[in-house]
């Protein structure tokens, strides 16, 4: 795990904005992208010295051979930006290609639907086959605004049983601006070795440091630049 994700200091409002950059896994998934999109990001994601460059699944191998050396981290999603359609099959098999292609981080979207039918072992073991296959940290996105207290505690017991290395707050702002409130929630039940990534329209430096307050370990956001430069209005949609 990075020194950022094991940082146990709660007050990060003397790094400044620059030094939030460690912290930030700039991402950059969106329809249509070209190769030449993708390098520039990869490159920013060095030069900047962001934590990770977070990209589509089918870039992981061209993002990986830009950053060989760096000591950037390469991570991407699967079952997102819609979470819980994959079945776990698909989703274990994708989780172990993308590792061959050079990912050392995978966030996945959980079973929601599971959940919330009561499927405690289905739920779990979806998650637990995407950590045996992948064998990198896997990052569950667990969509908290969609759940009640009872399934939130479900949802942080099954994925911890699973083998999760990071419980994260929400998939996108499409489902949660990304709260100090759930963060915390997550912090607070997250043993030694787990981490908290916070997740959700997070655009700006204020935004970023309450949440690493609150317990967070990594921010997801495609606002990175705007953050580590103080610039308040950007208005980019973040994930």
């Amino acid at each position: 795990m990075s020194t950022a994700a094991s940082a146990s200091v709660r007050d990060f409002g003397a790094l400044g904005p620059l030094g939030l950059a460690p912290y930030i896994q700039h991402t950059k998934i969106a329809v249509g992208l070209t190769r030449a999109e993708i390098v520039a990001h990869a490159q920013e994601t060095a030069e900047y010295g962001f934590n990770a460059a977070m990209v589509p699944g089918c870039w992981v191998a061209i993002v990986a051979a830009e950053l060989a050396g760096t000591g950037i981290v390469v991570a991407s999603a699967l079952d997102f930006p819609v979470v819980g359609l994959m079945t776990s099959a698909g989703k274990s098999y994708e989780a172990a290609r993308l590792v061959e292609y050079g990912a050392d981080q995978i966030d996945i979207g959980v079973q929601i639907g599971y959940l919330k039918s009561g499927m405690y072992s289905e739920f779990r073991e979806d998650i637990a086959a995407v950590v045996r296959a992948a064998g990198v940290p896997i990052k569950v996105m667990l969509e908290l605004p969609l759940l009640n207290p009872q399934e939130r505690e479900a949802a942080v017991d099954l994925s911890l049983e699973a083998g999760a290395a990071y419980l994260k707050n929400a998939s996108s702002g499409q489902i949660e601006t990304a709260s100090s409130e759930n963060v915390r929630f997550l912090f607070e039940r997250a043993p030694e070795g787990v981490g908290v990534k916070a997740s959700g329209s997070i655009k700006d430096y204020r935004h970023a440091i309450d949440l690493l307050n609150a317990g967070a370990s990594l921010l997801g956001t495609s606002a990175g630049l705007a953050i580590i430069s103080d610039s308040s209005n950007d208005k980019t949609v973040s994930y």
